[in-house]
């Protein structure tokens, strides 16, 4: 051991210890930032992995999961730099973990029975309060969906559909007349019966429509967002739609909407597993397309808007669409019916 002499004694040097040299201050320092960041992964990914959404600021985090890669990276970098050997290990786990569910949720849709009764589109889109609604009736007439669900369909998104998409397109029709985000809207080509909706802030109609001699249920999704601090409304509409899907199990189904939940969700993936739900994007590759924000510019963007059918169903297209005027894309899927 090192010594430095002090009067008629001696204390050992600082810079050594009985291990050895002590450890530069900046490693500490790169040690603790790597923890911190590590901790904060892991707390999101944890929840993932016991099927929790947790509580604020886990579910806005879980939204953004592949993200997470950039943090446990950032936080495995700096235990490397202090040369923490249990940090090193843990960095390494947390990426592993993050990564493993990166990949999309849930078994390939097996083929559906029988032969094709019917082959059609469906078009979803949040027209963010109806400012997209300009641009919703260019993209309808110019790519004409057989269904169109709209959300966030406000009085005057109402009144341009009436005006400018004509009864003879789209005769069969459920609106719910209410401004800003609350409206909602359901154009079909098809013959359309309105159904009781599901309870919720912003309104979820649903119906019965006649598909290829078949009684298929349709259901718009707009459940409340997980609001930092104020998620109760999400988790109550995500469950009551969960809860659709669960009473609905062995029909024809569509779900379609902004569900403001992705598949790293607990409760979105409960309404898929409750239901027997695909999701059409997942059917069609396009699970990591993102739909929102689609207003700004930045990495970060996620895919909260779905169309989910039941296994009588073949997605055989997707694409997300950009509309001028809302913060989603709209999302455009085709689908062929199976039966007999």
């Amino acid at each position: 051991m090192g010594t430095k002499t002090l009067g008629a004694g001696t204390v050992p040097d600082r810079d050594h210890g009985a291990g050895g040299r002590r450890r530069h201050p900046w490693r500490a320092v790169s040690s603790l930032a790597g923890a911190l960041l590590l901790a904060g992964v892991s707390v999101v990914v944890g929840c993932r992995v016991v099927d929790s959404d947790g509580i604020t600021p886990v579910p806005q985090a879980l939204a953004f999961l592949p993200w997470l890669l950039v943090p446990g990276g950032a936080g495995l970098v700096c235990a490397a730099f202090g040369r923490w050997r249990a940090g090193m290990v843990w960095g390494v786990a947390v990426l592993a973990v993050t990564g493993w569910y990166t990949q999309p949720y849930g078994a390939d849709a097996t083929r559906p029975k029988g032969s094709i009764l019917a082959e059609f589109h469906v078009l979803t889109s949040n027209t963010e309060f109806g400012w997209a609604t300009d641009d919703l009736i260019t993209t309808v007439k110019r790519e004409r969906p057989d269904l169109v669900f709209v959300e966030e369909c406000s009085f005057r998104c109402a009144d341009v559909l009436a005006a400018d998409l004509p009864k003879a397109d789209y005769p069969y029709r459920d609106v719910v007349r209410e401004d800003g985000s609350a409206g909602s809207a359901i154009l079909s080509r098809f013959p359309l019966r309105a159904v009781e909706p599901i309870e919720s802030v912003m309104a979820m109609p649903g119906a019965v429509v006649a598909i290829g001699g078949r009684d298929v249920r349709i259901q718009l999704a707009h459940p409340s967002p997980p609001l930092p601090g104020d998620d109760t409304k999400w988790h109550q509409e995500l469950g009551r739609i969960r809860e659709f899907a669960r009473s609905a199990k062995g029909d024809p189904v569509i779900v379609a909407g902004d569900f403001n939940a992705t598949q790293d969700h607990a409760l979105f993936r409960s309404v898929l597993d409750a239901g027997a739900l695909h999701d059409s994007a997942r059917m069609t590759g396009q699970s990591g397309a993102w739909s929102w924000p689609a207003d700004r510019s930045t990495p970060l963007r996620t895919q909260i808007d779905h169309v989910l059918v039941s296994g009588d169903f073949k997605a055989t297209s997707a694409r997300f669409l950009e509309l001028r005027g809302t913060d989603h894309r709209a999302l455009l899927v085709g689908l062929s019916l199976y039966g007999g």
